[in-house]
């Protein structure tokens, strides 16, 4: 990723308005006697347009010492000798998720496949979400529970202890009853799915993995917890 920031050190942001500020139009000080302009179009351009170039865009800020403003973009070498290009594939728009102190939800991932835990990570990440690593059904069960994870990505097929069987576990724990477990795997045999929800998965992708599809899961289940 590529992240171009610009900020101040003026009198920033309450936390109540940083997401009207990518509203077009906006004036957050609307009195007749306004001491300060309002954000017009140029912030909701910025947003657009990042957006069209499968990035996002953050806001920090806190009152009385100024906002940073970040723009992340998809960045990719050219395999050109001497010169680096970013080239950007118009695959999807991606969210935009603006920081309002809050912490993002925490994706756990246990897979032990390295270009996957990068491809998955990096696009995770992208969209907004905090993630966690663990290569092994052992290490996932440990991870979750120093680190209290909102989703757990769960593949089946690990070294040592598979998934199946850290799923099992996870679920037969109070602490991890409702957390949402969806399984990642290569098993795609007619059964298969059928024994990763008998284990507690909640919900099941097989390999290769659509990312598009595995983000509107992840915000399903997140959906479904709120609700609860």
């Amino acid at each position: 990723m590529a992240h171009f920031t610009v900020w101040d050190t003026g009198i920033g942001i309450s936390e109540s308005d940083m997401r009207k500020m990518f509203q077009p139009f906006v004036q957050l000080d609307s009195g007749l006697a306004r001491a300060y302009e309002g954000t017009g179009l140029g912030l909701a351009l910025v947003r657009r347009l990042t957006e069209m170039h499968c990035g996002c865009v953050s806001l920090e800020s806190e009152m009385g010492k100024g906002s940073r403003f970040t723009v992340s973009l998809p960045w990719q070498e050219s395999g050109l000798s001497g010169t680096s290009v970013a080239t950007v594939e118009p695959v999807e728009t991606i969210t935009l998720r603006i920081d309002t102190g809050y912490p993002a939800p925490l994706i756990l991932l246990a897979e032990d496949n390295e270009s996957n835990i990068k491809s998955v990570s990096d696009y995770l990440q992208i969209k907004g979400y905090r993630v966690t690593v663990a290569r092994n059904g052992a290490e996932a069960i440990e991870r979750a529970k120093e680190e209290r994870p909102d989703v757990v990505l769960m593949d089946i097929q690990m070294p040592g202890m598979d998934g199946l069987t850290a799923t099992r576990y996870l679920r037969a724990d109070a602490d991890f009853k409702t957390v949402p477990i969806i399984a990642l795997t290569a098993l795609a045999m007619t059964g298969d799915k059928e024994e990763c929800l008998a284990a507690g998965a909640n919900e099941y992708l097989s390999k290769p993995v659509s990312l598009k599809n595995l983000a509107k899961f992840i915000e399903k289940q997140l959906c479904e917890l709120r609700v609860e």
